[in-house]
């Protein structure tokens, strides 16, 4: 028996997708299309070993799908075949605390949510409106970047605002990449050899968005991203955390309107604001050079996730594990070693040649004797997800997270 699922993340100018057989949980098929309405798309499928690449122009998601699908029937594999999709939705409200299957009143609710998400989920509720005309017979399923935190404390959610507004507009820490964190938690305990529920950990999923999570006893008390992505740690072009009073600073001084100001924070600022570049390679290039902006904004990103590690540390009472995944986490050295190193007062012993190790497996970076285990996990957000749809669909399955499945 195969269960192909068809797993869809849609961003605001792309379309990274794979199918995976549920029962295997092997990848059958993925690709990615970039710039959709920005002149001629790039499209890579990989299919049967295979790796197809091409262009074309797509105004919209809609176009994208329409030619995925043909792609699908001309290359494989075949559509026919596919149990369900499985949608990566970005913001959930309070709406949605868990994976839910999509129909029109879903549909609806994610607009009415958009304003909390205005990069993501619009983009997202494009794709799945594309994809239910394109394969319009097969059930369609949300899985929600929020739905983790949806277990945070009202102390650690609440913002010290008026009551009122807070209430009638939803406004409050949601926490994202959900997905991420119960995967890579999950799998922390199991490397370990430990269960899920007796364990505190903290997990920094740090890619060109970054995010740190608290968990105490399996169930997510904190999250570094708030009432929209742009909180929290430093990252590829988002500034994390800044005065509030930032924005009324800019307008005054500057004359930028509110939608100007979002747009700096979210895409000028980060890394990228601080070097002018945003991948790690071309940051170490810079400072191995003697880039002082680069030197800096490094400094500034370990600052930040040093600080955020120490509060959730405290909040927490004391952690068994930190974890670090995607793909900074996974690849850059030099940012574990500088982070736990600062941390190595408080017991976080670094092994520096097994920080040093690249693979694809999951391990263990800390000496034996350190009070806190320190690993390097690689997040795999599509099995999870593939996994949650799934359940979802009523196909009787193991454990979402069960500790058989190794990371791929």
């Amino acid at each position: 028996m195969t269960t192909p699922i068809l797993l869809l993340n849609c961003g605001s100018s792309s379309i990274k997708y794979q199918v995976i057989d549920a029962d295997s949980e092997e990848v059958v098929a993925s690709g990615l299309i970039q710039r959709i309405g920005d002149g001629e798309s790039l499209i890579s499928h990989t299919y049967g070993g295979q790796t197809l690449q091409d262009e074309h122009g797509f105004a919209d998601h809609a176009q994208a799908l329409s030619y995925l699908v043909k792609l699908f029937d001309r290359v494989g594999p075949k559509l026919n075949e596919i149990v369900a999709v499985g949608h990566r939705t970005v913001h959930g409200g309070e709406a949605f605390r868990a994976t839910t299957l999509i129909d029109d009143a879903v549909i609806e609710k994610l607009r009415e949510l958009s304003p909390l998400a205005p990069l993501h989920n619009p983009p997202g509720i494009a794709g799945i409106v594309a994809a239910q005309q394109a394969l319009p017979d097969v059930p369609h399923v949300a899985i929600f970047d929020t739905a983790f935190f949806s277990s945070l404390p009202a102390e650690a959610y609440t913002y010290a605002i008026p009551r009122d507004i807070a209430r009638e507009h939803g406004i409050r820490k949601y926490g994202f990449h959900g997905t991420s964190h119960s995967y890579v938690s999950h799998k922390v305990a199991e490397v370990l050899g430990r269960d899920y529920t007796e364990m505190n950990q903290i997990v920094c999923h740090l890619g060109n968005g970054a995010s740190v999570s608290g968990i105490r006893a399996g169930v997510a008390v904190e999250a570094s991203m708030g009432l929209t992505p742009l909180a929290g740690l430093v990252m590829g072009t988002r500034s994390g955390d800044v005065d509030p009073g930032l924005h009324a600073f800019l307008e005054r001084s500057l004359g930028l309107s509110a939608s100007d100001v979002d747009s700096l924070l979210n895409k000028k600022s980060g890394i990228f604001g601080l070097s002018g570049v945003t991948d790690f390679r071309d940051l170490f290039d810079l400072m191995e050079a003697g880039d002082t902006d680069a030197q800096l904004a490094f400094d500034v990103y370990v600052h930040r996730l040093v600080s955020y590690i120490g509060s959730y540390l405290a909040i927490l009472g004391g952690v068994d594990a930190l974890t670090f995944t995607a793909g900074v986490g996974e690849n850059a050295a030099p940012v574990r070693a500088a982070v736990v190193n600062r941390l190595e007062h408080l017991g976080f012993w670094l092994d520096e040649e097994a920080n040093a190790v690249r693979s694809r497996d999951p391990r263990v970076i800390s000496r034996a004797a350190s009070p806190v285990t320190v690993l390097v996990v690689p997040t795999n957000e599509e099995l999870a997800m593939a996994r949650e749809t799934k359940a979802a669909i009523g196909v009787e399955s193991p454990d979402p997270f069960d500790a058989a499945v190794p990371v791929g």
